[in-house]
């Protein structure tokens, strides 16, 4: 039977800026994950968000080809993606929906959208929720984390150029219901064997947060991007996603504080829009 992991569900509504700070580092250290409350995103929008993703995800598979995925923008079909090239399966039993970054000309053009014909309210209902979860993960969870004991707060992101232009995705998630889920699972220690995975139980009103690669390049490993999987139970679920990356002309290398002769550094300096870019041909190179 699998465990069940209790994280630290950060609030950002606190008033002890320096307290939620070390509790997100000492977060990422443990986990790579921790729960965010009082995140400025109303519930009713989140309502609204997941109201028009089954509007789409309910469509006929043809209405929803007319959008198939471009530029990484748009539908992807069931076992399209395989965030793991180098297993056997034949993709992940889901299908999602990817919203590029909203508010330049150069990518915003690139987004793909239903018809307001066939789903009026999509667009910018969509549109309000990039924003608005944009601005809690990106600008609030920095300025919170931005003390001496994180040492990757706003100041750092601004320093190295990493809050210029920072590339966010939403993706819009369904798994269908001859495959449903049993929810999140994480496995902290990712290259050991036996894996051992723990489920994240729902906290309502909740953001889950994950650190991903480029916190875990930036501290050599310090902070951990935490394997993650959602298994089948039987029934459907969904979910919307936020992926943030900085600048793509941001270099990511690993930081002198944490790197010594016992702990060099184990990555390479990398662009992130390049990072990001092998990242995608990878998951969809079937």
């Amino acid at each position: 039977m699998t465990a069940t992991l209790k994280l630290p569900i950060i609030d950002l509504s606190s008033p002890d800026r320096n307290s939620t700070a070390k509790t997100i580092r000492q977060a990422c250290i443990e986990y790579g994950f921790f729960y965010l409350v009082n995140h400025g995103v109303e519930k009713e929008l989140i309502g609204k968000v997941f109201d028009e993703s089954r509007k789409f995800f309910s469509l006929h598979v043809e209405k929803k080809m007319e959008l198939d995925h471009k530029e990484h923008r748009g539908y992807t079909a069931m076992y399209a993606e395989s965030p793991d090239p180098a297993s056997s399966s034949r993709g992940d039993s889901k299908e999602s929906f990817y919203i590029g970054p909203i508010g330049d000309s150069t990518n915003s053009d690139l987004n793909q959208w239903p018809s307001k014909e066939i789903l009026p309210n999509w667009r910018s209902t969509v549109e309000s929720f990039y924003r608005k979860a944009f601005l809690s993960r990106c600008w609030k969870t920095a300025s919170v984390s931005n003390c001496p004991v994180t040492e990757l707060g706003r100041r750092f992101l601004e320093k190295v150029g990493g809050l210029v232009k920072p590339t966010a995705f939403v993706r819009l998630l369904h798994y269908p219901g001859d495959i449903g889920s049993y929810g999140l699972q994480i496995c902290k220690e990712k290259f050991k064997q036996p894996q051992v995975w723990e489920d994240l139980p729902h906290v309502e009103g909740a953001f889950i947060i994950n650190m991903g690669d480029m916190m875990e390049r930036w501290t050599n490993c310090l902070y951990r991007s935490t394997l993650h999987r959602v298994l089948p139970a039987g029934k459907e679920r969904y979910s919307a996603a936020l992926f943030l990356n900085p600048d793509p002309d941001c270099v990511v290398e690993c930081l002198k504080s944490c790197c010594n002769e016992s702990s060099p550094p184990r990555f390479p300096p990398v662009r992130s829009g390049d990072y990001l870019g092998e990242r995608l041909k990878a998951t969809f190179a079937s």
